[in-house]
This record gives structure tokens, sequence and C-alpha cells, in this order.
């Protein structure tokens, strides 16, 4: 169990850093560009701010998921930051659900889903505290 969720976490993490770089460092116009087709329609009716504020907060994560446990300093922060993966991912979900990007909700659905694993199994059974 705590491989799998060592593996869970450490995929999170590559696809939040992966998402969170994009949306900092590609510019704006070029994001607008390309959600048009993938899923990032969004874009167009964001600040550029707000798109990069959220792209820190994924890389945040991507750190949260797991530099916490592996140098052993908080570790308590991977579940946390798997709960506040969760909460976005259902701002994602609703935000895609307002432009009928069903595939897109489903697929934020398949992340919050690994992100709770990771919190259920960081809260109880494979705690870093036992």
């Amino acid at each position: 169990m705590n491989l799998a969720l060592w593996i869970v976490a450490g995929l999170l993490a590559a696809l939040s850093l992966f998402g969170g770089a994009t949306k900092v460092f590609v510019p704006k116009a070029k994001l607008d560009e390309l959600g048009a087709k993938s899923g990032g329609g969004w874009t167009e009716h964001a600040s550029a701010g707000f798109v990069r504020s959220l792209g820190g907060l994924e890389i945040l994560a991507a750190a949260g998921l797991t530099l916490p446990a592996a140098l052993d300093i908080a570790p308590v922060l991977v579940p946390v930051t798997a709960v506040c993966w969760i909460l976005l991912m259902i701002g994602a979900m609703i935000t895609h659900a307002r432009y009928a990007q069903y595939k897109y909700v489903a697929l934020n659905l398949v992340y919050l889903a690994a992100a709770a694993f990771v919190a259920w199994g960081r809260f109880g059974p494979e705690s870093f505290t036992g």
C-alpha cells in the first residue's frame, strides 16, 4: 500500500508540475489559442494573473505531494496537500462543466479520486507518524 501511495502521489505531482509550469510560463495568448483545442478554453475568460496564480498553486502542490515525505520534514503536509488538490479539482470540474467540457470533468474526477486515495492513505493506514 505504501508503494501505491508513493506512485499515485508521484504521478499527481508530475501532472501538477506540468500543468502548473504551463500556466506560469506559457504566455496567456498562447494558452488561449491552445485551450480552444484542448479543454483550456476557460483561460480566454480569466485574467492572466488568475491563470498564473493557479499555475503557482499547482507547482506548490507538486512539491507538497512529494517533498515533505521524501525529506522527512513535516510529512503530514502530503495528505493536507492532497486535500487541497481535491478542492482544486472540484473547482476545475465546475469550470469545465460551465463550458460543457464533460470529458474534462470526468478526467478531473479521476484526479480527485487519486488525491482522495493519497489523503485517505496518508491520514489513515499508511500515515508517516506511525
